[in-house]
């Protein structure tokens, strides 16, 4: 489906436009164009061509009888270059008026679609069918409030079959609508206030617009924002048709007696053979109006309004009042429409009511009209956009041509004009220049090479003298990290001490810290089983078993600790070039009045838990924060993790005897009931956290060249 923007191009082509609404009685014309006056319209001509039968009768050719009246226009009126409006009658289409849930406003075409799909009864492919969001509702922040949406239809055999006779007599459409939605224009433009200076909240009361046919009646209820229509099956020829049935005449005696009813030689005996059908018509128009203000409580009816020549029948405007007990007129003035040379001919006035789908036509092509869809097929809108651009692409490419014609002999001429002995000295030379030129560009990029590496070389170097006190701040952080026993009192048993013996510290440099961190993960996830617990706290994984006693771990690098057992360990790990550092060590907190703080559950509690920056600060020695307490994070360190952990062991340390240093010669002989070793268990670790160092409460610098070539200090 084409979008509005690329249709109307395709229609516009002068400022004057044609509506016409081929009816079954007669064709109506109406010749218009823009004034200054954005509400008021210009009548320039009109026709009124009515056949000489109608073509619901039974000997009627309808083809025959529509295209002699459209020549018959031609032949009156040159169409070329105006844009052209037809109407088909309601029934040959379908109109929907579909209110929308909340829902944003780029969303709405999705949403029509999906409409359009279960409202109209055929395949998409083989219809043609327009949607326009009507006015009102509200829209704040992209979503839409109250929102509603007009969607039309028709089947393209249908649609192609409408214009066949206009095709054949050479009229060129631009707008095919549905005459309700040309009434409803008609409506919105000429009887009710400008709909942008309508409330939405108190709208204007409804005006009910009833166009009597010949066969069938459009019925358009609109109160300027919201719309309502749909065709009855009774026109002005069941007036004739009861006439025929009750007093056995022709069908066209029975027109001629309708229309001069009042001059019959029993005008009583004529309306009292139409009653029926005028109590039909009413309590039609009756349940109608019940279904409408039924489903819209908000409406109310202003009045009603009849066209088309079948109402001048006596007593139908006042029958029709007093059953629906609403005002009710026949349309009296087109109060929109200008133009004293067509509104006061006596044709247009003797026919004035069968104007109004012209009229709204009209205004459709003009572009002023409420309601702006049309049913012209897609292919013929876009067959006529690439035939108002072909003068435009020959215009373009004879231009092109000659541009290339042009630069083709200027080629020629200087090619003839050549001669190669003159120019080979100077080629040469510039040959020569242009050799001499890149040697002195690769020069100079080789200098700018040697003096950026000097300059990395320089900064490395003044960061050295940092890194000294960096290191030392990261040994003491260590060292103040360790546990150790409260007070001055130390226990006499080593396996009562708070205390871990570290035998090696070692660190490696890594560009990118994320590999050590990817090659440790399931040692990280191992370590931090218990992260938010302290010492004396069982870890939630093995609450209340030894580390000793547990059946070894899947990963031997854990082994004796238990296994996650709640929510993920997972962590983003370190990024960016840094150092890892390695710690060995055991301790020997590990007897069975420890539990549950013995093993690695020690370890965690302790220097894992303060490695973590969940213990005390430490001191900066060096540095714009030299004294000052810092977190271990602010020195860069982090991300500890348990690499390697041992089942507990029993080692025997022997006691040293008195004076066994004093140099004596003769050792004294230890007392036989004194023990001469302890017996305590031994657990082994190896722990690593990663440091990226930095000056304390800073963030770590990109790596420069000399850094990653000179990664130690």
């Amino acid at each position: 489906m084409l979008p509005t923007e690329l249709l109307e191009p395709a229609m516009t082509r002068s400022s004057h436009v044609w509506g016409i609404d081929i009816g079954k009685c007669a064709l109506k014309a109406l010749r218009c164009r823009v004034t200054s006056n954005p509400r008021k319209l210009l009548a320039e001509a009109f026709e009124y061509i009515e056949y000489p039968m109608m073509l619901t009768q039974a000997e009627a050719d309808p083809v025959e009888l529509v295209q002699a009246a459209l020549e018959q226009l031609m032949s009156r009126h040159d169409l070329l270059g105006d844009t052209v409006a037809v109407s088909v009658p309601g029934h040959f289409g379908l109109s929907k008026f579909i209110k929308l849930p909340p829902i944003e406003a780029k969303k709405i075409p999705d949403i029509v679609k999906y409409e359009a799909r279960q409202q109209i009864p055929f395949p998409l492919e083989q219809v043609v069918w327009r949607w326009q969001r009507l006015a009102g509702g509200m829209e704040e922040s992209g979503f839409v409030l109250d929102a509603e949406v007009a969607l039309f239809a028709m089947k393209r055999e249908q649609v192609f079959k409408a214009l066949a006779p206009l095709e054949r007599a050479g009229i060129r459409v631009d707008v095919l609508q549905l005459a309700p939605i040309a009434l409803a224009n008609m409506a919105i433009f000429d009887q009710l206030p400008d709909p942008a200076t309508i409330d939405p909240d108190q709208p204007h009361p409804s005006i009910v617009l009833v166009s009597v046919g010949v066969d069938s009646t459009d019925l358009v209820v609109t109160n300027g924002h919201r719309i309502w229509q749909r065709s009855m099956p009774i026109g002005g020829s069941s007036f004739t048709k009861a006439l025929v049935q009750g007093m056995k005449l022709t069908f066209s005696r029975a027109e001629n007696l309708k229309r001069n009813a009042v001059k019959a030689e029993d005008p009583k005996a004529v309306f009292k053979m139409m009653r029926p059908v005028f109590n039909e018509f009413a309590g039609e128009l009756q349940r109608s109006l019940n279904y409408f203000t039924g489903t819209d409580k908000t409406a109310t009816i202003g009045k009603v309004l009849l066209l088309g020549n079948a109402t001048k029948l006596r007593g139908l405007t006042d029958f029709v009042g007093q059953q629906l007990q609403v005002e009710t007129h026949r349309f009296e003035k087109f109060t929109g429409l200008e133009g004293a040379e067509v509104l006061s001919a006596p044709a247009f006035k003797e026919n004035h009511l069968s104007f109004g789908t012209a009229y709204g036509l009209a205004l459709q092509a003009a572009k002023v009209a409420g309601i702006h869809t049309n049913l012209l097929p897609n292919e013929i809108v876009l067959d006529r956009i690439i035939e108002s651009k072909k003068p435009w692409a020959v215009g373009a490419l004879v231009g092109l041509l000659a541009a290339a014609l042009i630069n083709f002999f200027g080629m020629f001429a200087a090619w003839t004009a050549y001669a190669p002995d003159l120019y080979a000295g100077a080629f040469g030379k510039a040959d020569g220049v242009k050799k001499q030129s890149s040697q002195a560009i690769a020069a100079i990029d080789e200098v700018r090479k040697r003096q950026t590496d000097s300059i990395a070389q320089q900064q490395w170097l003044a960061k050295v003298q940092d890194r000294r006190f960096q290191t030392l701040d990261m040994i003491r952080a260590v060292e103040s990290l360790l546990p150790r026993d409260e007070g001055d009192v130390i226990a006499e048993n080593p396996a009562d001490r708070r205390e871990l013996h570290i035998d090696h510290l070692d660190c490696q440099y890594f560009p990118d810290l994320s590999t050590w961190f990817t090659s440790v993960k399931q040692q990280w996830a191992e370590t931090h089983i218990g992260d938010d617990a302290v010492e004396g706290e069982e870890p939630p994984a093995a609450a209340g078993e030894a580390a000793a006693e547990a059946p070894p771990a899947a990963d031997p690098a854990l082994a004796g600790d238990a296994a996650p057992a709640g929510g993920s360990t997972e962590a983003a790990g370190p990024t960016g070039p840094g150092w890892v550092v390695e710690l060995k060590g055991y301790h020997y907190h590990n007897e069975s009045r420890h539990k549950p703080a013995e093993g690695a559950q020690f370890l965690r509690t302790t220097l894992v838990h303060n490695l973590l920056g969940k213990g005390d600060q430490v001191r900066v020695s060096a540095g714009p924060l030299a004294g000052e307490l810092v977190s271990v994070s602010d020195l860069g360190i982090g991300f500890p993790v348990i690499v390697e952990s041992s089942k507990l062991r029993t080692v025997h340390i022997p006691l040293a005897q008195p004076g066994a240093s004093s140099g004596l010669q003769q050792p004294p002989q230890p007392l036989l009931d004194e023990p001469q070793e302890i017996v305590l268990k031994r657990y082994d670790f190896v722990l690593q956290f990663c440091w990226q160092p930095r000056p304390a409460g800073q963030p770590p610098a990109a790596p420069t060249t000399a850094d990653a070539a000179n990664p130690t200090d």
